[in-house]
């Protein structure tokens, strides 16, 4: 199976996808990617990268329920697919396989 390359910010919000879960919202990710990952992201930005992983097969998303606190809208809720795990499973092992090959001195500040 081919890899769907994805960039580094992609990746993170992948992540905060997984951590999310059921709250895995536009405005939960924007706040979450700022307080977790100091990234501040417009929404727009956020939306077109949210539609870039879901064309590419790595998310999906669904409308969750009204709510009270929306004036009665719903929420798009985001899930990573099996795809979108496979290939964070797959940088995972890349970053991991590239860190072993590190030597210890190489790290030292001075």
């Amino acid at each position: 199976m081919k890899r769907t390359a994805i960039g580094e910010f992609e990746e993170m919000v992948l992540l905060m996808v997984l951590i999310l879960q059921d709250e895995a919202y536009m405005i939960s990710l924007q706040n979450e990617l700022l307080e977790k990952a100091n990234r501040s992201i417009t929404m727009g930005a956020l939306h077109t990268t949210l539609s870039r992983l879901e064309k590419k097969g790595l998310l999906s998303s669904e409308m969750g329920e009204p709510t009270k606190e929306r004036g009665g809208r719903r929420k798009r809720i985001y899930q990573v697919s099996a795809a979108g795990k496979s290939e964070l499973n797959t940088i995972k092992e890349m970053r991991k396989s590239l860190w072993d090959q590190v030597p210890q001195f190489a790290l030292k500040f001075g």
